[in-house]
């Protein structure tokens, strides 16, 4: 624990980064060099926090990362630098590129993972708001509004920008490593208020027959270390879709039960700014005479009639 929150202090220490509102332009060739150097060393110690065997390594490795990661990103215009040699970090941008958002994760044992990030604002100089992931959980995950500070840790892998009646807000969708037995992922919504980030938006609305309407600021989902659990984006369908989970027995010792996919999806679709909840996405059932069979190579009449390759036969 005191290792923990010296390294709190470390990360709003080296994070409390605040500057103008100018856009940010071209970055020079000599801060370009420079924060190119950087990201060498900043490489080397992603590798150790992600493939060192030795806690105390990954540990000191993420330690050291941060504030050379700051560091970098004090040269102006460096919005514009993309990092794209960072492998063990993830650096996400909405499509109207006004900020962007980088986490990743430390693996510190089998049951304890530590989330870290950060968003940097579209300035030419740096204005950074730091995440942190405070442990423990808020009490009603589902339905509360959290500061940058109260942060629900997670490894972004997509983002999606919408309208609503606020104004542009996104959808961030994550993955907690959580425990060995244990994962989740999480689809959080990020919006600005007084220039500042806050996480959660009532815009998940649930109407099922039979049942009150409900709304949620984000959805969790935890499940079973072994399943494979899907919740994304869709763009040829224009909807978020993510596996319909299912209760069962855990084969885990001290878990009673765990969570995994029962082969059907769920889905929200969006509409005015709020986006409906669709109870199943592939639920079409084909008649007997409409399965989508494709016409067979071999039959038909004897002079038409094809042979194993597919070609007429004489």
């Amino acid at each position: 624990m005191k290792k923990l929150l010296i390294f709190v202090f470390c990360w709003s220490f080296s994070l409390g980064v605040f500057a103008q509102n100018t856009k940010a332009q071209t970055l020079d060739k000599t801060s370009f060099d420079q924060i190119k150097i950087a990201e060498d060393t900043l490489g080397a110690l992603g590798f150790l926090m992600v493939n060192d065997s030795l806690p105390e390594h990954r540990f000191g490795a993420c330690k050291k990362f941060i504030p050379k990661l700051v560091q970098a990103l004090k040269h102006k215009n460096s919005f514009n630098y993309s990092f794209d040699r960072l492998s063990a970090i993830s650096i996400l941008y909405p499509p109207d590129s006004t900020f962007r958002i980088i986490t990743w994760q430390l693996y510190v044992d089998k049951d304890t993972y530590h989330q870290y990030g950060a968003i940097q604002m579209n300035t030419s100089n740096l204005k950074l708001h730091r995440l942190l992931d405070r442990p423990g959980n808020p009490v009603n995950i589902e339905t509360t509004e959290l500061n940058s500070e109260q942060w629900l840790g997670a490894v972004y892998y997509n983002i999606y920008q919408f309208e609503s009646p606020d104004g542009p807000q996104y959808l961030l969708f994550g993955f907690d490593g959580k425990s060995f037995f244990s994962k989740r992922k999480i689809l959080d919504v990020l919006k600005f208020k007084n220039g500042k980030p806050v996480f959660g938006s009532p815009v998940f609305v649930k109407n099922k027959e039979n049942e009150p309407t409900s709304t949620q600021s984000r959805l969790v989902l935890n499940y079973s270390a072994e399943s494979s659990v899907k919740l994304n984006y869709d763009l040829h369908l224009e909807m978020i879709i993510f596996d319909h989970l299912i209760q069962q027995p855990s084969p885990f010792p001290g878990e009673d039960f765990t969570w995994i996919p029962d082969g059907t999806y769920e889905g929200y679709e969006l509409k005015n700014g709020i986006w409906e909840y669709k109870e199943k996405i592939f639920d079409h059932k084909y008649e007997m005479n409409e399965f989508p069979v494709p016409q067979p190579i071999l039959g038909g009449d004897r002079k038409t009639r094809k042979n194993i390759l597919g070609k007429n036969k004489n």
